[in-house]
């Protein structure tokens, strides 16, 4: 392999039945992984969000695996209700989170969430159902007044991260950071905008997120 060159990953995509349909997921696995993220996406995204594969590709090099699933069928997706409809995304999440416990790969790995947008919103609906069994949670650029009810009831360590120029979603995530009650963090990248599109923001965002698993998933496994 030519020097500096990045080497090749170890990812593929599968099937999940959920709620009487398929969806289409893309399971990274590096090697001797420590623990396992599943992706929650922003409003009308999928597997092929470049932002979270971005992320993704960063935990993985820090020894994670990662499920980027879809969380609606591409029919489903076209209904904008669907979209916004925080309960079934946080349905489909808790189902994905089951079927990464019967395979055989992965069952067997600590769980962490990441969510995006309204995807941050399900994925804390579905760390309060889970409860302990989801060791970690990372929330960008998120709506977690879509999950004011959940936040109380998260256990799992979260971490709010939020563009330092999105002050509408600034104020939200101060208020529900106020309403966790699990060990908690809220990170404001400077100079970063809701999609954190400002070279180096994203980088920032996957960086904060593997030093917020790396420190809670393994440890609170093997507690």
């Amino acid at each position: 392999m030519e020097q500096g060159r990045p080497s090749p990953r170890n990812e593929r995509t599968v099937e999940i039945s959920v709620d009487s349909v398929t969806v289409y997921g893309i399971l990274g696995l590096p090697d001797h992984p420590k623990g396992i993220v599943l992706f929650a996406h922003g409003s009308g995204s999928g597997r092929f969000s470049p932002r979270n594969q971005f992320v993704a590709h960063v935990l993985q090099d820090a020894g994670f695996a990662t499920l980027l699933p879809d969380l609606l069928t591409e029919r489903e997706a076209e209904n904008r209700r669907n979209v916004f409809d925080i309960p079934l995304l946080a349905r489909r999440l808790c189902a994905i989170t089951g079927w990464i416990r019967n395979q055989p790969d992965v069952r067997n790995l600590p769980i962490g969430y990441f969510g995006a947008s309204t995807g941050a919103a399900a994925a804390l609906v579905a760390a309060a159902q889970e409860g302990t069994s989801i060791r970690a949670v990372v929330s960008r650029g998120g709506r977690p007044d879509l999950a004011v009810d959940a936040l109380p009831k998260v256990t799992a360590p979260t971490l709010l991260i939020v563009g330092g120029y999105d002050q509408p979603v600034i104020a939200l995530n101060e208020q529900a950071y106020d309403m966790i009650r699990a060990p908690k963090k809220l990170v404001i990248v400077p100079r970063a905008t809701h999609l954190f599109e400002e070279p180096g923001a994203l980088e920032e965002v996957a960086r904060l997120a593997a030093d917020w698993f790396d420190q809670y998933l393994p440890k609170r496994a093997a507690a």
